[in-house]
């Protein structure tokens, strides 16, 4: 059964502007975009989000958010130890980009990550796999179930750096647009260490992060590039701003001058064409859900980052706010679950919905307690 609960109407007001620098939407020969507001949920550009492309280095934030599942999850640590084996020396040593790793070097998952993230390193993607997972084949594997596990529906991953591979690793950009709401919102402590960083010092050699907004547009902080002579030039790129949180994809750009120009004008475009406004502050409450079988018969639905809506700059509208969850919800549900999601209705756009997560644990209810339940639902 889905239960739905009206909120809120209310009128927006326009925000300050902003001065502009040339922004503007991707020109016609970047055959795919998408820009999202993670804020909101909305969709504030689509241009063939759904097609299938090859994704280069891109690949490297899958590899990236894979660790950090893992990370989270306690099943690794950054401080752990990962020896270069030989096969991955010989197969990455001075392949592509690199961090230069030495024959049978012992380095942390911390710094592996640090050169995957900053100065895409092809042999630190493997490295860390293979250091984790035991081969790259099994690392493959848990990135494509990961992958799967958060909704990236048409994509699928062949290595963990984005190496050609005739076409095995391909995603879309909406997929990846999944991939960084994941990433930046289960993870922001990782995602804040590990991204945006300008320049790389290791063994010996200093490197910089050719992601083309970190340090040149205001609140810019990742994610990554990728380019290969199948898959041209392409970005995925984020940056949060006066609390919005907008996600970019461009793919497919035929020369890396013409994605630079692109992802810059198309994110400050984003922020300059839409006006936010704020609806829910970060671990505000929004509403509850009904609980079955637990210790409480309902439980509180709280946002996990911002809550806003976008308007095109200088209109005004109502928006409508509705819960949605499969409900009641059955415990027992833990803290931080997510459980329901926020549906915002703004009027002249479709619908976009964000989610929300039990504010409380509810557990299952006791024999006293379900007798509780029950003469309470008689009335």
């Amino acid at each position: 059964m889905l239960a739905a609960a009206a909120l809120v109407t209310s009128v927006g007001a326009a925000s300050a502007d902003r001065k502009p620098t040339d922004p503007a939407p991707p020109p016609p020969e970047v055959p795919i975009a998408l820009l999202v507001d993670l804020s909101s949920g909305q969709t504030l550009y689509a241009r063939e989000p759904d097609r299938r492309f090859m994704p280069a280095s891109i690949t490297k934030v899958m590899t990236a958010f894979t660790a950090f599942e893992m990370i989270a999850a306690g099943k690794v640590s950054p401080d752990q130890l990962i020896q270069v084996n030989d096969e991955i020396w010989q197969d990455w040593h001075g392949v592509g980009s690199t961090m230069f790793l030495e024959y049978r070097q012992r380095v942390s998952i911390d710094a592996l990550l640090h050169g995957v993230t900053t100065v895409s390193a092809n042999d630190g993607a493997a490295a860390l796999g293979a250091g984790i997972a035991g081969s790259l084949d099994k690392w493959v594997e848990q990135m494509n179930a990961t992958a799967r596990s958060i909704g990236m529906r048409d994509s699928h991953f062949g290595t963990p750096n984005g190496w050609m591979d005739e076409g095995k690793t391909f995603v879309t950009a909406r997929d990846l647009a999944t991939l960084a709401e994941a990433m930046i919102t289960r993870h922001p402590d990782l995602y804040e260490r590990y991204f945006g960083h300008q320049r790389l010092k290791f063994n010996g050699f200093e490197q910089r992060n050719h992601d083309p907004i970190s340090g040149v547009i205001e609140g810019a902080d990742g994610l990554k590039t990728g380019f290969t002579n199948q898959a041209g030039y392409g970005f995925l790129g984020s940056a949060e701003r006066d609390g919005r949180r907008l996600v970019m994809v461009v793919a497919g750009a035929p020369t890396g001058r013409i994605q630079r120009a692109t992802s810059r004008a198309f994110i400050e475009w984003g922020f300059q064409a839409f006006r936010g406004h704020p609806l829910f502050a970060k671990d505000a409450i929004v509403g509850e859900a009904s609980v079955q079988g637990g210790s409480s018969r309902s439980v509180n639905l709280m946002a996990v980052r911002p809550i806003g809506y976008d308007l095109p700059a200088g209109q005004t509208g109502d928006v409508r706010l509705t819960i949605r969850y499969e409900g009641p919800l059955r415990a027992p549900i833990a803290k931080g679950e997510q459980v329901a999601e926020l549906e915002i209705a703004v009027e002249g756009l479709r619908p976009s919905r964000v989610p929300l997560v039990a504010a409380d644990a509810v557990d299952e209810a006791n024999l006293a307690e379900r007798l509780v339940n029950g003469l309470a639902g008689l009335f």
